[in-house]
């Protein structure tokens, strides 16, 4: 293994990633929530600072301006009264009255917390309450020729005293809009802090999420696409190839982890090249045990047959014209000799057809059970009627298979059924069928003797013989016969233990439209 690379040393080399995704989010959210408090106090800022200018530097200048023009409506009411004596300039008079008060109403809050702003509106309301008293009140209040003769009197007053009056008003108001354009200034200036502050905290954000990136991808993702890089490479057969771990602890473990696990399957690997070798060398000698099986069934079926021939037709010839003649014991000699050539000519044919499976018939195509099993009930009418045998079946389908097979299956069951018979009542047999998704399942039943739980397995063996000879005849092929053509099929067969009243042989093939298992083997011989 290589050293770890000097980032995952030190202090900080038994982090795991958990960790440092902990810490790093840790992290984020502290410097996030600092720069959501200053974005939040710079907005905070910026409308407190709107709020002054719109709610109250605005409007209390506009105030002042409306207690202005309420007073000159006065002065130029009652100066006009004074003048010509006429009531209907009374009129503006009245109507400044109002609108002096009103104005002075809403002004008055809005100065309140100003000490300059309110001591100009103290001032102004002292002189215009003076030129009021002095001048306004009086004038309007007397009669028309009165009225006139007043005005007259206090004209240089009244003069003097509107001019203080509008020198006053002139101060409060140029006040009023000092502290609003200071408003302004700071309303500007306040938007410039937030924007910035906001264009910093973006880019601070920008930044933070680029190191986030880069120390996932040096962390997490850079380690995980090395160590993918590194399992590709040895799925696709550089198993010398060794895993080397970056990044936090439990990645390292995770490396170390897998390395173990290549380790491991380099050395499984090799046992399964030795064993393969050894499969290739055992399938050799197969092969070779297949051509000498084919070479003795060859020999059977043709050197063997002729001179096993001879020998029982000279046995037979040889009983038939010297039967009597000789004595007791050469004829029992004779009789041995004729059962024993024509029993070695039987266990030949059927060695011969049991090599046969797979190997010489293997033509798998939709085969109809019923006309199978209706030829085979033709064959084996006579033992039929000699018996007193009753055979049925359900309804039988189709299935896959090779006909040849399948007729010689059916043979053997239903001829085994018949000979198994009880002594004591005449045999019954009968088929069943029934459909398990792509498979059918067969029974054969019959009433017959029955095989005990113990040899319900080795009947299926070859040469396996329950009976001597002379009880029941036989080569001890016919349910070994049966096995290997079920198995060939991709089926399996067996005895059905809980069946009491004679046997039941279960066996299933495959349905028609179903691809045999069998179809992909070799033909074995």
């Amino acid at each position: 293994m290589q050293s770890k690379p000097s980032y995952t040393e030190g202090a900080f080399s038994g982090w795991t990633t958990r960790r440092w995704l902990r810490t790093g989010v840790a992290t984020a959210a502290v410097v996030l929530a600092v720069l959501g408090s200053l974005g939040g106090w710079a907005t905070w800022r910026t409308s407190q600072v709107t709020a002054d200018l719109v709610g109250r530097r605005s409007p209390a200048l506009i105030q002042a301006m409306r207690v202005e023009q309420a007073l000159v409506n006065q002065e130029t009411g009652v100066r006009g009264y004074g003048l010509s004596g006429r009531s209907d300039f009374l009129q503006p008079y009245a109507q400044g009255v109002r609108d002096e008060k009103a104005a002075l109403g809403r002004l008055r809050p809005l100065v309140e917390g100003d000490p300059e702003a309110a001591a100009d509106l103290a001032e102004v309301e002292k002189l215009a309450g003076t030129w009021q008293r002095r001048i306004a009140r009086p004038v309007s209040a007397a009669s028309a020729g009165d009225a006139v003769k007043l005005a007259t009197d206090r004209a240089t007053e009244g003069k003097k005293s509107f001019d203080a009056l509008r020198h006053a008003m002139t101060r409060q108001q140029a006040q009023l809009e000092g502290e609003r354009a200071a408003a302004a200034r700071e309303l500007r200036q306040a938007e410039t802090l937030r924007n910035w502050m906001f264009a910093v905290i973006a880019v601070l954000i920008v930044l933070l999420a680029v190191l986030v990136s880069e120390g996932l991808r040096r962390g997490i993702t850079g380690p995980l696409s090395r160590l993918g890089s590194q399992a590709r490479d040895v799925a696709g057969g550089r198993f010398d190839l060794s895993f080397t771990g970056t990044g936090p602890a439990d990645l390292r473990r995770l490396a170390d982890d897998v390395e173990s696990m290549r380790r491991r399957l380099v050395e499984e690997l090799q046992v399964s090249e030795e064993a393969r070798q050894l499969v290739d060398e055992q399938a050799e000698d197969l092969k070779r045990s297949n051509t000498e099986l084919e070479q003795f069934a060859y020999v059977a079926s043709h050197d063997l047959q002729e001179p096993l021939r001879k020998v029982s037709s000279f046995t037979q010839l040889l009983q038939r014209r010297y039967g009597g003649q000789l004595d007791e014991r050469a004829d029992q000699y004779i009789s041995f000799a004729v059962d024993g050539a024509n029993r070695m000519q039987n266990l030949i044919n059927d060695l011969l057809a049991f090599s046969r499976v797979g190997r010489v018939h293997n033509d798998h195509r939709a085969v109809d059970l019923e006309e199978i099993v209706s030829r085979v009930l033709d064959d084996l009418s006579v033992t039929v009627e000699e018996t007193g045998a009753e055979i049925t079946h359900d309804p039988l389908p189709t299935v896959v298979g090779d006909p040849t097979q399948l007729g010689t299956l059916w043979q053997n069951l239903l001829s085994n059924a018949v000979k198994f018979r009880s002594p004591d009542h005449a045999p019954h047999i009968h088929i069943s069928a029934a459909q398990d998704g792509d498979t059918w399942e067969f029974a054969v039943s019959d009433n017959g003797i029955g095989i005990a739980a113990e040899f319900q397995e080795k009947v299926f063996i070859i040469f396996q013989r329950l009976h001597t000879k002379d009880a029941y005849p036989g080569t001890g092929i016919g349910l070994a016969m049966c096995k290997k053509v079920v198995e060939f099929h991709g089926g399996s067969i067996g005895i059905d233990p809980d069946y009491k009243l004679g046997t039941r042989v279960v066996f299933t093939l495959p349905a028609a439209g179903t691809e045999p298992a069998s179809e992909e083997r070799e033909p074995q011989p």
